[in-house]
């Protein structure tokens, strides 16, 4: 059987400074979950919203400390374990990589 495909959002309650004008970290989970629930309803993937500040486990926590250490700009979308979009992502960068994994 197949693990479920994740998808992480790494962001901060407080907004990179590049992020000023854009939805928060948390409006940004929310808008994919729904956005990828529409495109691929038959699916079902396993969505994972990460406190940069808090990570709950020790993979959480090594792509924190990466997304700090290298200044990207958050929210930064992950899927397994890979980095797909960062600061404004954009839905068919997201799509694109979904369809790839099934």
């Amino acid at each position: 059987m197949n693990s479920p495909v994740k998808i992480y959002v790494y962001g901060a309650e407080v907004k990179c400074a590049s992020c000023v004008n854009l939805p928060s970290a948390s409006e940004t989970f929310e808008w994919i979950e729904a956005a990828v629930n529409r495109k691929f309803p038959e699916n079902q993937y396993e969505y994972i919203y990460v406190d940069l500040h808090a990570p709950a486990n020790d993979t959480e926590q090594e792509m924190a400390t990466r997304i700090v250490e290298e200044d990207l700009f958050y929210p930064v979308v992950v899927i397994n374990d890979e980095i797909v979009a960062e600061g404004n992502p954009r839905l068919p960068d997201i799509y694109k990589k979904l369809e790839q994994l099934q």
